[in-house]
């Protein structure tokens, strides 16, 4: 996939390095040439622009981009700015990085509907959730195992854990599955409630979400081949 990553400072760095190293396609952006410099070896291209300027900023591949991400941080007029021009350039996909209530609300009206704060939400957990768009959100434990929340794979639904057998097939332990509350508010973030420690009679619904523990790369062989 393509990204568009505008802002490269510690978040953008860290975000565009991870999707790179992923197998994406990454244009990093920054308006500082030294910032550029140091990364374009980590990066699948950089480029020195201000990402205020509409006529920089159009000159980029944005149309074949699935997703720009707003990364600019303590600058919130730049980042504002960006987000408008890029949301006038009819971007199919926009991410905004939010570093204040303030500028959160601006977002919603704009009709940013994905945004994130990075004391909330790493680089790292979004490069993943980026890269398999079934992985709901994931924490890493250590270098080797991740808990990841993802969707319950149609082949799975109506089956009991047993039955699934995902554990022997895959090397995973589910340990809960989520039901998302459909009646939050509009704009809310879903309330997420989780049934509880699963156990074999544990029933896999449609639109609920498992929350798995396990080697990465064991959780996205379930994915890949349960699509």
């Amino acid at each position: 996939m393509k990204y568009i990553v505008l802002g490269l400072g510690h978040f953008g760095r860290s975000l565009s390095i991870h999707l790179t190293e992923l197998g994406h396609e990454v244009i990093g952006a920054d308006m500082d040439l030294n910032i550029v410099e140091q990364l374009k070896d980590k990066i699948t291209y950089t480029v020195c622009l201000d990402t205020t300027d509409r006529g920089a900023v159009s000159s980029l591949p944005l149309k074949d981009a699935d997703a720009v991400i707003i990364a600019i941080g303590e600058d919130e007029g730049a980042s504002l700015l960006t987000t408008a021009l890029i949301k006038q350039l009819k971007v199919k996909r926009i991410i905004g990085r939010v570093v204040s209530d303030l500028q959160r609300t601006v977002m919603e009206a704009m009709q940013i509907d994905e945004y994130i704060m990075p004391e909330e939400e790493a680089a790292e957990r979004l490069a993943l959730r980026l890269d398999n768009v079934d992985i709901v959100d994931s924490f890493k434990v250590s270098d080797k195992y991740s808990i990841i929340e993802t969707k319950v794979p149609a082949k799975y639904v109506g089956k009991t854990l047993m039955e699934a057998n995902l554990t022997n097939t895959f090397k995973v332990i589910v340990l809960t599955t989520l039901t998302i509350d459909s009646k939050t508010a509009s704009g809310a973030e879903p309330i997420k409630h989780a049934s509880g420690i699963a156990n074999s009679d544990t029933i896999l619904r449609e639109n609920d979400l498992l929350v798995l523990f396990g080697e990465l790369s064991d959780i996205k062989k379930l994915i890949e081949k349960s699509n």
